[in-house]
C-alpha cells in the first residue's frame, strides 16, 4: 500500500522484467542471488516513486483540457489502427495522467535557475579535458573515380588533364565543380580529423602545408588532386564554442537534482506498507 493505494506485486515484477536486460549487463560480475535481490529492490523503489508522483500530479485541481486529451487518444488509436467512436476510459485516464505528470515535472523544473556565464567558466576550467578536440584539416579535392563505368586509363587521363589546367592557372574550385566526379561546393570536403577518410587519402593531405596542392595520387576510389586550405591544431575547444552546451548540461543536472529532492520529500512523507495476502 502506498498512501492507501494498493499496488499489486505484479507491477513490481513487470518493472523488474523491464529492467532486467540492461541491469544484468551492467551487473554481470555481481553474485546472481545478490543481483536479483538488488534488482527487486530497485524495481520496488521505481514503482513507489512513480506512484507517488502520479498521486501528487492528480492532486492538482486544474484540469487538463478535454480537447488535448481527445487529440492524444485519437493519435494513439490512429497509430494502433483502431477506428472507433468510443474512447476507452482507461486510455483517457492514462493520457491525462501523462499530461499531469509532465505538468508536475515542468513545475518542479521551472523553480531551478538557469546557470550563468560564471558557472560555465568554472566548469570549463575544472573539466577542460572534456573539451579536447583532435587536429582538424580543411581540404578540397578533384577526383576521377575508377569503377565499372570509368576505367583506370580514362580516369588517369582525365585527372592529368585537370592537373595541366591547374598548372596553367585554372581556379581550383571552378575546376572541381566542372571536372570532378564529386562536383559542387568547389570540391570542399570541410574540416575532418584523422581517421575519417581512407588512409591513402589522409597520408597525403595531412602531410601537406596550408595552401599547398598535391600532385596526382591514387586512393581506393580513384585518382585525386587535393588542396589544403586550413589546419586547426589539436587542443581544447574555446569556451565561447562550448559555453551554451555547458550551460544546458548544468541546467539539466540541476533540474534532475531538483526532481530527485522533490521525490525524496514525497517518500519522506509517504506511508508505504506491505500487506500480506490473506
Amino acid at each position: 500500500m502506498i498512501n492507501g493505494e494498493r499496488v499489486e506485486d505484479s507491477i513490481i515484477r513487470d518493472e523488474a522484467n523491464a529492467m532486467r536486460p540492461r541491469y544484468e549487463e551492467m551487473m554481470q560480475d555481481m553474485d546472481p542471488i545478490a543481483r536479483e535481490i538488488q534488482l527487486k529492490e530497485w524495481s520496488r523503489e521505481n514503482v513507489i516513486e512513480r506512484t507517488l508522483l502520479k498521486q501528487e500530479a492528480w492532486k492538482d485541481p486544474e484540469p487538463i483540457p478535454a480537447e488535448k486529451i481527445d487529440e492524444a487518444v485519437a493519435a494513439i488509436e490512429e497509430q494502433a489502427g483502431v477506428h472507433t467512436k468510443c474512447v476507452d476510459p482507461n486510455a483517457r485516464h492514462e493520457v491525462e495522467t501523462r499530461f499531469r505528470l509532465e505538468r508536475l515535472v515542468n513545475k518542479v523544473s521551472s523553480r531551478v535557475a538557469k546557470p550563468k556565464h560564471k558557472d560555465a567558466v568554472e566548469f570549463y576550467k575544472k573539466n577542460k579535458e572534456q573539451f579536447m578536440a583532435p587536429e582538424l584539416l580543411g581540404a578540397a579535392h578533384i577526383v576521377k573515380n575508377v569503377d565499372e563505368n570509368n576505367s583506370e586509363e580514362a580516369a588517369k587521363a582525365a585527372i592529368e588533364e585537370a592537373e595541366q589546367r591547374l598548372k596553367a592557372g585554372a581556379d581550383f574550385a571552378e575546376l572541381a565543380n566542372e571536372s570532378s566526379d564529386c562536383p559542387g561546393n568547389g570540391g570542399n570536403l570541410g574540416y575532418f580529423p584523422r581517421g575519417q577518410m581512407v588512409d591513402s587519402f589522409e597520408d597525403i593531405v595531412f602531410n601537406l602545408p596550408v595552401g599547398a596542392t598535391s600532385g596526382i595520387f591514387r586512393s581506393e576510389f580513384g585518382f585525386h588532386i587535393a588542396r589544403v586550405y586550413d589546419k586547426v591544431a589539436a587542443g581544447a575547444r574555446p569556451l565561447q564554442e562550448v559555453e551554451e552546451q555547458i550551460i544546458e548540461t548544468l541546467y539539466r543536472e540541476k533540474q534532475e537534482r531538483a526532481m530527485e529532492n522533490y521525490i525524496d520529500g514525497l517518500k519522506a512523507k509517504a506511508k508505504v506498507e506491505t500487506v500480506k495476502a490473506v
